[in-house]
């Protein structure tokens, strides 16, 4: 007679295993609309799944709001709470919540107050999580004698930083968005036409948002500026340092300030600023239509130009870069643009482009030689190139540094347009 084997018993969870499944279910839970939704979704998530082994019935989520953190609402199954109730941040048990991010109190507990409980609707049993350096709290009502302590604290804990993190990644997303929209405002959206000028632009950043910025900024009919900026690093500091150079410069050019003022009040704008980027290399230049250009550098990448005949000319006059003394002063450049020269703006992210192989930098040498190549194709073509022959150097599609190129041509009303005479090449 063959013996029959009995089927396992499964005994309750090791710890382990629990905490495994508490981490690997709360990465499933997604972002809610708001911070409160996401901590609702994973509560709800915690009382649904970790009864059994944890003794989660319900509790309440309370936000802080000045001094004082009020009860924003509840779940499971505690009793009703009057929302809008405020509990002091001084009271004791916060105190001790704040300082060690998890709390597991009886209603004994030393420190506690009787009567504020009662009115909270606190079970006699209680684990509390701070969330998001304690913008809010959630208090977890717990079955006594379900599950030790340990396990308790262990498994909320998990909860704490896995809650920590989506909604640090949720106000991140929420930043990196406004800026998106920031940046996108203020790059241009087309390139104004100026007879006798053929002009273009482009800028790519190394991530969702960049440090670089470029404008073209009308003046008057015969009259623009353009203007070619970068921020130290990149990502978001950087994309809203920018922000406050293209305000500053708009403001001021608005204004009818000289271009030398202008640059230096935006020196003294950058070094009081509380964000991390604080250096900004700035190029901004006024263009008369009869091609002479008065500039000024602030610290930034010369850009060149390359004449008709063949000469090369870098224009460096300014100063400093923006942002390491409120006392910066800056004197102005000139040059001409005669018909069939090429002004070439672009930030250091293009020169100092690493080859994927060898690391050497693409460099200012090779930069030139490519315009050179390419003099007599249109603006939009050469900024495109330019683009191009870095993504190749480097073997990446994405750049590791912001890059931006601005190209401008002098043309004559005699010529045919630049398109055209490129073709017929």
């Amino acid at each position: 007679m063959r013996q029959q084997t009995r089927p396992a018993v499964s005994g309750p969870p090791s710890p382990k295993s629990l905490f495994r499944r508490v981490a690997k279910t709360l990465s499933a839970i997604e972002q809610g609309e708001t911070p409160l939704a996401t901590i609702r979704a994973a509560a709800d998530h915690m009382i649904r799944h970790f009864h059994n082994e944890l003794g989660l019935v319900g509790g309440r989520v309370y936000r802080l709001e000045g001094v004082n953190y009020e009860l924003v609402e509840t779940f499971g199954q505690t009793p009703s709470a009057p929302v809008g109730a405020r509990v002091p941040i001084s009271y004791p048990p916060i105190q001790e919540l704040l300082e060690r991010g998890l709390v597991v109190m009886d209603r004994n507990a030393p420190g506690l107050d009787p009567a504020l409980e009662d009115a909270l609707g606190t079970g006699e049993r209680f684990a509390a999580i701070a969330l998001s350096d304690g913008e809010y709290i959630i208090s977890f009502d717990v079955t006594p004698g379900r599950g030790s302590d340990e396990e308790l604290a262990a498994s909320l804990n998990i909860v704490r930083l896995a809650l920590s993190q989506k909604l640090r990644q949720e106000r991140f997303d929420e930043i990196l968005q406004d800026a998106l929209r920031i940046q996108n405002s203020i790059l241009p959206k087309r390139v104004p036409e100026y007879p006798g000028f053929d002009l273009a632009g482009d800028s790519r950043p190394a991530e969702v948002v960049g440090g670089d910025f470029y404008d073209f900024i009308p003046v008057s009919p015969e009259i623009f500026d353009l203007a070619i900026a970068d921020a130290s690093g990149h990502g978001l500091p950087a994309a809203l340092q920018v922000r406050d150079v293209y305000v500053g410069l708009r403001m001021g050019l608005a204004r009818d300030f000289k271009i030398v003022r202008t640059v230096e009040r935006l020196a003294t704008i950058i070094n009081r600023s509380k964000l991390t980027s604080k250096f900004v290399s700035l190029f901004v230049g006024e263009l008369e239509s009869n091609g002479n250009l008065v500039y000024v550098n602030a610290g930034h990448v010369p850009p060149f130009v390359l004449k008709k005949d063949g000469k090369l000319l870098f224009l460096r006059e300014g100063g400093m870069v923006l942002g390491p003394s409120d006392k910066a002063t800056y004197v102005r450049g000139f040059v001409r643009l005669e018909p069939g020269d090429v002004l070439v703006m672009y930030t250091d992210g293009i020169t100092e482009c690493l080859h994927h192989r060898t690391g050497e930098e693409f460099g200012v040498e090779r930069l030139v030689r490519l315009v050179r190549r390419h003099r007599h194709a249109p603006a939009s073509h050469i900024v495109k190139l330019i683009f191009d022959a870095t993504a190749s150097f480097s073997g990446q599609p994405t750049p590791s540094d912001d890059q931006t190129v601005v190209v401008v041509k002098r043309t004559s009303n005699a010529e045919p347009s630049p398109e055209a005479r490129y073709t017929a090449r």
